[in-house]
């Protein structure tokens, strides 16, 4: 399976655009005209029609991006490996409403709606193993492009529009609402770009509307900042939906940033902190762990790594054999913990490495900038691979508290 890109590999290898003014043809005599640049015009790119199929990257009951391979190679720490097949359900009792992060690599500004290689990966990687649990729904969405965000973080002036897309997303909203609801329990999924606009979904649109809110199970607003006041719940980004602090909760949501345990978040990170609004820190729920401590989560990893932006990630076992599936689970080895540290509120990530056993003793994630760890995006690129089977069991106890129904004690 192709990964996607991120940032780092964008600022690092993505050539510049090269668009310059025309030239008049030189008259004789006359002194030589040099090419000027221009700035960069794109015409504007259609609004998404949401009523038409082929606008969404995923739907229920189509061979898509969300359809793609689930199979895992399960790896102990002693080194012996077994397959875990996956199944999707084929009648879920809930919804799962996904929003894609910053993966485009249109050279626009705001991204084009043809579904790329980027945007299946991201979704086969983040959104399709929810399948076993929930219908998929993920809007194709007008996004900020990765193209954009270079320049952003470079200085360099920019058109993208946000709006823009929180537009796109919300019209996807109510599409999904009046077309596919029906009166079901859905949960919002959402990672970087997408968890923030899911954000403002939900406080601009969702808490104002009582049956929406009714029906919201939970938001998993992964990889962005989400304000709650310090030492309170309500009053921050949203004012009716608190964090979720048991399993059982519902109509709450889980937003975290993860760093690693050992390289805590540098002063000019982005991630973990509300810098801009005193009394606000950054609220951090883990699902593996929502009323806190440090526990062993369920890791599932794509196979390959993490991305073109990140490291290559070696063997898995030191004697070479290849992973022939597109994820591994490792038992054991990924721990995670929600901490405070130097005013960052953020998910602690630890590598519980044993060199006397044949299993790898790291994992790659952080971002790579002309081959520098950057610190301050912590281990961005993995922020819902750490949590995966976490996210996806905690989103089927949420839902049967949500329908009041006991869940079996044997998938409890």
């Amino acid at each position: 399976m192709r990964q996607w890109l991120t940032i780092g590999a964008l600022m690092a290898a993505a050539p510049a655009l090269a668009q310059t003014t025309a030239v008049p043809a030189p008259v004789a005599g006359a002194p030589a005209v040099q090419a000027v640049p221009a700035a960069p015009v794109y015409a504007p790119i259609p609004a998404p029609v949401y009523t038409n199929d082929d606008a969404w990257l995923c739907r229920p009951g189509r061979k898509d991006a969300c359809a793609a391979d689930q199979t895992v190679t399960v790896i102990q720490a002693n080194g012996r490996r077994s397959i875990a097949r996956f199944k999707a359900d084929p009648q879920p009792a809930y919804d799962c409403f996904y929003v894609y992060p910053t993966v485009s690599l249109d050279p626009t500004p705001n991204s084009d709606l043809n579904i790329g290689d980027e945007e299946r990966a991201v979704a086969a990687s983040q959104a399709a193993r929810f399948t076993s649990k929930c219908r998929v729904y993920a809007p194709m969405y007008r996004q900020v492009t990765l193209t954009a965000l270079r320049d952003m973080l470079a200085g360099k002036a920019t058109q993208a529009d946000r709006r823009l897309a929180f537009l796109d997303v919300q019209a996807a909203w109510y599409d999904y609402w009046k077309r596919s609801n029906g009166g079901r329990g859905v949960v919002l999924i959402g990672h970087s770009q997408g968890a923030g606009i899911l954000k403002q979904l939900v406080a601009d649109t969702i808490e104002q509307n009582p049956d929406m809110r009714r029906n919201m199970i939970a938001a998993y607003l992964i990889g962005t900042n989400v304000a709650v006041p310090a030492g309170g719940e309500l009053g921050g980004d949203f004012k009716r939906t608190k964090p979720c602090r048991t399993t059982d909760q519902f109509g709450c949501f889980v937003s975290y940033a993860s760093f690693r345990a050992d390289s805590p978040p540098p002063a000019n990170s982005r991630f973990g902190v509300i810098a801009d609004r005193p009394g606000m820190v950054a609220a951090c729920t883990n699902p593996a762990a929502l009323g806190g401590g440090k526990v062993v989560s369920d890791a599932i990893f794509g196979a390959k790594g993490a991305g073109l932006a990140s490291a290559p990630m070696g063997p898995w076992t030191s004697d070479g054999a290849p992973v022939t599936t597109p994820f591994v689970s490792v038992p054991g080895l990924i721990s995670t913990e929600c901490v405070s540290n130097g005013g960052f509120n953020y998910l602690a990530v630890t590598v519980n490495a044993d060199p006397k056993d044949p299993r790898t003793d790291t994992i790659v994630g952080d971002v790579m900038i002309n081959g520098m760890v950057a610190k301050e995006w912590g281990l961005h690129l993995i922020d819902m691979p750490v949590e995966m089977g976490n996210l996806v069991s905690l989103s089927e106890r949420q839902a049967a508290a949500w329908r009041g129904t006991p869940m079996p004690a044997s998938r409890r």
